[in-house]
């Protein structure tokens, strides 16, 4: 009797368990210039704002990437797609004379481990 109430509670407790889902917000990220790419054009660099450091250079070479394939527009938001984690940001695109500065700024941080990190903005 006891293993069958054991076996029920167990087999209860696996049924309702959470997904491994965990959000947490962050408040404070790097800021900061990561690529600067110069062509016979233009020059254009990329920002990253709010970014966690672990992945700001590969999120900004993948930003690169969509500019250099026209897929990029100002005041727009993104999800790129990186190696350890889905980082969804608003992509701001500055020009002036042969300049070009691209800002990306980090809103939410989808890591494959399961959490899921939201930036808010300080405010204290």
């Amino acid at each position: 009797m006891k293993k069958m109430v054991l076996s029920i509670f167990l087999l209860t407790q696996i049924a309702f368990a959470q997904d491994g889902k965990k959000i947490q917000t962050y408040y404070y990220g790097y800021n900061g210039m990561e690529l600067i790419a110069k062509s016979s054009k233009n020059v254009v660099i990329i920002s990253t704002f709010n970014s966690k450091p672990t992945i700001r250079e590969e999120i900004a070479q993948k930003v690169y990437s969509l500019f250099t394939e026209n897929k990029l527009q100002d005041n727009t938001k993104y999800t790129i797609n990186g190696n350890q984690a889905n980082v969804t940001g608003k992509c701001i695109i500055k020009k002036r004379n042969n300049l070009i500065a691209i800002e990306f700024h980090y809103e939410k941080v989808e890591w494959y481990s399961g959490l899921i990190e939201v930036y808010k903005k300080y405010i204290g």
